[in-house]
């Protein structure tokens, strides 16, 4: 028979030991924790797509409401606007200017701020605090203030004092001034954001691939960031590269706060926004058109991940 010791330690086992909950119960916590977002997603997002899908493939025009089936029509007159297809070719190079440079502006602020030996903490914060910043806000400030174009403007302000004329910087297309205006105020606004990733990523690189390289005889600088802080960080340079192009065909706060209602220089977005509620309120065709933009920002994700090896085996190793 079970001695008093033995049925004392039982018990303390017993008590000591995690109580199962029922699979109901973890189940019904699951989705009280998930069910609202996903509701969200699909009442904000999914529906919305899908309508806009069915929206293209029908005649539209002052209401949401389709009343003819047109099929492709919608497509072919949205692929024949000059308007949208030039918005097109001009944010392609747009994107291949925007996205480099912002990549190596993330990339080195992150370097700077990692060999930081005190205060990094401080610069980390200062430099990803315009991220906070509402792209709205931020557009009116260059706007008003920065490059407003009169006399008193910081940036003519500034080319004063070396003797240059005032500029019109969004007054027209020739010289396109306004892409500086536009490019200064992207940049300021999202470099801190894939600042931090590429922070995050340099602290991850192990320091003994730095020990072992100075063993070989590597040289500190050019030479190391070469051929190990750059493979280090060729996964998250692709994450951050196919950010950065998606962001570009996206664009729309800054260009339709600093052009106002110009008919120059209109990203895809706004294009379409004008589209589907300028005059005509062509919804038809303006769902037409972001499913176009869609499958090409699609289209642009897949061949840089391509190109860069996103997903390959050689990169999970």
């Amino acid at each position: 028979m079970p001695t008093t010791t033995t049925r004392a330690v039982t018990a303390r086992a017993t008590e000591a030991r995690p109580r199962r909950r029922p699979r109901g119960s973890r189940t019904l916590t699951f989705w009280l924790f998930t069910g609202p977002f996903l509701i969200g997603l699909a009442v904000f997002v999914y529906i919305p797509i899908g309508w806009s899908l069915y929206l293209s493939f029908f005649e539209a025009r002052f209401t949401v409401t389709p009343s003819e089936f047109v099929g492709l029509g919608n497509y072919r007159e949205i692929l024949s606007d000059s308007g949208f297809m030039g918005s097109l070719g001009t944010f392609t190079v747009f994107a291949a200017f925007i996205v480099p440079t912002t990549w190596a502006l993330s990339l080195g602020l992150a370097l700077l701020v990692n060999r930081l030996r005190f205060m990094r903490a401080f610069y980390r914060s200062v430099f990803f605090l315009p991220t906070a910043c509402s792209y709205v806000a931020a557009s009116l400030i260059w706007k008003m203030s920065l490059f407003n174009g009169v006399r008193f403007g910081l940036a003519n302000t500034v080319l004063g004092l070396f003797g240059v004329d005032d500029t019109a910087w969004l007054a027209s297309p020739d010289p396109p001034w306004y892409w500086l205006v536009v490019i200064t105020a992207r940049l300021w606004l999202q470099s801190g954001f894939y600042m931090i990733l590429f922070l995050a990523a340099l602290q991850n690189i192990p320091r003994e691939l730095y020990e072992a390289a100075a063993i070989d005889g590597a040289k500190p600088g050019w030479q190391t960031f070469r051929h190990i802080t750059l493979p280090q960080l060729r996964a998250t340079s692709t994450a951050v590269i196919l950010l950065l192009l998606v962001a570009a065909y996206q664009a729309f706060d800054e260009f339709f706060n600093l052009l106002s209602k110009t008919t120059w220089g209109r990203p895809p977005l706004v294009e379409l926004y004008y589209t589907a509620l300028g005059q005509d309120q062509n919804y038809g065709k303006g769902s037409a058109g972001a499913v176009v933009l869609t499958v090409l920002i699609c289209v642009v994700t897949l061949f840089q991940g391509r190109i860069m090896g996103f997903g390959s085996r050689e990169e999970s190793k």
